[in-house]
């Protein structure tokens, strides 16, 4: 999309990108903004990078999860196409899976798949009324309703409730799990560049490729990958709806909402552009994207990190290179043996891999905690996060009649109920 200023000052877009320079060169200090581009062959390439980069999280979630791989690639795609076009090209970002469906779908297995899809659209439709909210009154509205120590405390009790499924699937290869626990660490703490954020994929794939040599994958994976077709549809699914799973996944709007406003903050900065006016568009876009994937079979979405350290890197913020990822997505989601070779992936290099992913999760809301300074000093931040915090560690199972609550739910319902009534009795007591 190209920007222009109209008489009255205000931002306009047309259709297309204007082509950055020569379209070859970046010059030292400049940047190739959301509305251009660079050639289509660079362009092109560039665009296949971000499909990489998002690959470690995005093909994770379904494998963990159970989800079809091939399904999720395709509503990444479709939802990344959509953002773009509901943001109007201004935010450049990939929708990829989000890590916080991990918890709420692995605790609500037993319901079944067309359940969990009914909380991933649950999930998607509240993410879409916040965007409305939002662009109606403003991005400020999040800061009053889920402060940091709120926020925080619910991110880091998603991550966190999620240790013993973690160290579960270590100890059942523990060597696998081991030497993929080892190159994640070294890749991510050593690693240059963009190899650095991609630690986890590349623990991944050693593992993978030491599990095939020792014999520790699955004979009938294996024999599923080879007769899976090259190309077919991707496998669709439609929802249904239990009110107890779909609780147990309503508390991962929080941590959407937090991943898209600082992605659309962290591209504001970058690109040196005032994107406020766009918080509310992202949410309702992810909202959409995610409802979408729910209703088709697959996972739900969020912004990407990965891709910011790629734009970073390269210093392209060019929105024609998502679309181009948006694509390859979609294309890569029409291989059956793509999907089946993902599935190949063994137990303990799922153990490796989410020792260390799920306590970055929980990691994340402490992270929210130290930037905003949260002070726990504070009585109230102090007894209501650590309520919170060990109602999710614990899982806390209560059951309202015949619905049954996780200490995902339990935790997060605590915390955003508790919190306003003890702030406000503590205002007053001053």
């Amino acid at each position: 999309m190209t920007e222009r200023a109209n008489t009255t000052g205000r931002t306009t877009t047309r259709r297309g990108w204007t082509l950055h320079g020569d379209g070859r060169r970046i010059n030292p200090g400049a940047v190739v903004a959301p509305h251009e581009r660079l050639s289509w062959p660079r362009t092109i390439g560039i665009g296949m990078q971000h499909v990489i980069a998002m690959f470690g999280a995005t093909l994770l979630v379904p494998t963990i999860t159970g989800f079809p791989v091939t399904t999720t690639l395709l509503f990444s795609g479709i939802g990344t196409a959509l953002f773009l076009i509901i943001t109007r090209g201004r935010v450049p970002s990939y929708l990829g899976s989000s890590f916080a469906f991990i918890a709420p779908l692995s605790a609500s297995a037993g319901s079944g798949p067309a359940a969990q899809l009914g909380g991933i659209v649950a999930v998607g439709i509240v993410l879409v009324l916040v965007g409305l909210v939002v662009k109606a009154a403003g991005s400020r509205i999040i800061d009053a309703v889920m402060p940091p120590v709120v926020t925080g405390a619910i991110v880091a009790l998603i991550g966190l409730n999620l240790a013993p499924t973690a160290t579960g699937s270590f100890e059942a290869q523990p060597l696998v799990a081991t030497i993929t626990l080892v190159v994640t660490l070294l890749v991510t703490v050593v690693g240059p560049g963009m190899l650095g954020r991609l630690g986890i994929l590349v623990g991944v794939i050693v593992g993978w490729i030491f599990a095939a040599f020792t014999g520790a994958i699955a004979s009938e994976r294996i024999d599923a990958m080879r007769d899976a077709a090259w190309f077919g549809l991707p496998d669709l699914h439609g929802p249904t709806f239990e009110l107890s799973v779909v609780l147990l996944a309503l508390p991962v709007v929080v941590v959407l909402v937090a991943e898209n406003v600082g992605h659309v903050k962290a591209v504001a900065a970058m690109t040196g552009r005032n994107l406020d006016d766009m918080a509310g568009n992202a949410l309702i876009a992810d909202g959409l994207a995610t409802t979408l994937a729910g209703a088709g079979g697959g996972s739900g979405t969020t912004t990407y990190a990965e891709n910011i350290g790629v734009m970073a890197a390269t210093r392209v913020y060019s929105t024609a290179a998502y679309a181009v990822a948006a694509v390859t997505a979609v294309v890569l989601a029409f291989s059956p043996k793509f999907g089946a070779l993902v599935f190949t992936v063994p137990e303990g290099v799922l153990g490796g891999a989410t020792l260390v992913l799920y306590g970055l999760i929980g990691i994340l809301g402490v992270r929210i905690w130290t930037e905003a300074k949260v002070d726990f000093t504070d009585p109230v931040n102090l007894t209501v996060a650590a309520a919170a915090l060990v109602a999710g560690i614990g899982d806390l199972t209560l059951s309202i009649g015949s619905v049954e609550l996780g200490g995902i739910a339990w935790g997060s319902i605590g915390i955003l109920v508790a919190y306003p009534l003890l702030r406000r009795l503590a205002d007053l007591r001053r």
